[in-house]
C-alpha cells in the first residue's frame, strides 16, 4: 500500500466528508496475514456482511471459506461453485411443503437463465482480508474499497465516481445477493480497461445486516486512485457540496452522541 496516498485520502475525506465512516477495504492472501482475527465457524447459517460490521469497526478480519455460514457468501466471495440444492426454487416461489422461496424471481426457469448470466470467480487465495482504511499497512494490496454509506455521503462518492467519466452508468447496479456486490463484481471489474463503482447492499435478505439508512458503493482500487486525484478538483470543492457536508456533520455528530 502506498501509505503517502493512504495518508492523503484519510486527510481529504476528513476535510470534505467529516466525521463520515472511513471505507473497508480487501483483498486475497495465500496465508493469513498477522494482526488478523478469523470469525468463527458457524453453527448454522450466516451472513458474511453481519461478521463486516466488525471490520467497519476496525478489526482486521480475515475469512477461509470453513467459516463463512452461507453457501451464496462462498460462491460470491470465490470459495464455491455451486449454490445450495434446488437453488433456482428457492430464490422463485419454492416448493410447496418441502423450501420456503425468498421469491426474488419469478419463476424457477428465470433463475436458471439469470445463472448462466453470472461471471465465473474464483478466489485467487485462499483468505479473503477485510480492513478498514485506517488500518492499512504498508504491506497490504486491497484490490478494493468498500463504503458503506448513508445517502448524502453515497451522493458524493458516487458524483466522484463518474467523475471522468463520458459513460453514463460509470456505477452499476446489478441484481446479487449482498456480499456479489462489495466482493464479486467489484473485483471482475478491477482489471477492465474502464472499471465501474458498484452499488450494493439492496439484497433484502442482507438488509438486516447493516443500519437502515446505509447501503455500499464498492469500487475496484485501480478507480479509487484516479478518484483521490480528482478530489481536490471535484464538486467537493463547491458551495453545493459545503451545503450537503453540514448536513453530513449534523447526522454524524446526532448519530455519534
Amino acid at each position: 500500500m502506498d501509505m503517502e496516498m493512504k495518508t492523503r485520502f484519510e486527510r481529504l475525506w476528513a476535510r470534505y466528508f467529516g466525521a463520515a465512516e472511513l471505507p473497508v477495504t480487501f483483498f486475497y492472501a495465500k496465508d493469513q496475514p498477522p494482526g488478523t482475527q478469523m470469525p468463527s465457524a458457524p453453527s448454522g447459517q450466516r451472513c458474511v456482511i453481519g461478521d463486516l460490521s466488525k471490520a467497519r469497526a476496525g478489526k482486521n478480519l480475515a475469512f477461509v471459506a470453513e467459516v463463512i455460514g452461507c453457501a451464496g457468501g462462498k460462491k460470491y466471495l470465490g470459495f464455491a461453485e455451486g449454490l445450495r440444492p434446488e437453488f433456482e426454487y428457492f430464490l422463485s416461489y419454492g416448493i410447496p411443503g418441502k423450501l420456503e422461496g425468498e421469491r426474488y424471481k419469478k419463476s424457477p426457469e428465470l433463475v436458471r437463465e439469470v445463472m448462466k448470466k453470472q461471471p465465473a470467480f474464483v478466489a485467487p487465495g485462499r483468505f479473503i482480508v477485510f480492513k478498514r482504511w485506517d488500518r492499512l499497512s504498508e504491506a497490504d494490496l486491497p484490490e478494493v474499497v468498500i463504503f458503506f454509506a448513508r445517502p448524502d455521503v453515497l451522493s458524493g462518492v458516487f458524483t466522484l465516481a463518474n467523475f471522468d467519466q463520458e459513460d453514463p452508468e460509470g456505477v452499476i447496479a446489478p441484481f446479487g445477493a449482498g456480499c456479489s456486490t462489495i466482493v464479486q463484481y467489484p473485483f471482475l471489474e478491477k482489471d477492465k480497461k474502464k472499471p465501474r463503482a458498484v452499488l450494493g447492499m439492496l439484497d433484502v435478505s442482507a438488509r438486516p445486516c447493516v443500519p437502515s439508512d446505509v447501503i455500499t458503493l464498492a469500487v475496484p482500487m485501480s478507480k479509487f486512485t484516479d478518484m483521490i486525484g480528482y478530489m481536490e478538483e471535484s464538486f467537493l470543492i463547491t458551495d453545493s457540496w459545503r451545503k450537503v457536508k453540514r448536513r453530513i456533520t449534523r447526522v454524524e455528530t446526532k448519530t455519534k452522541a
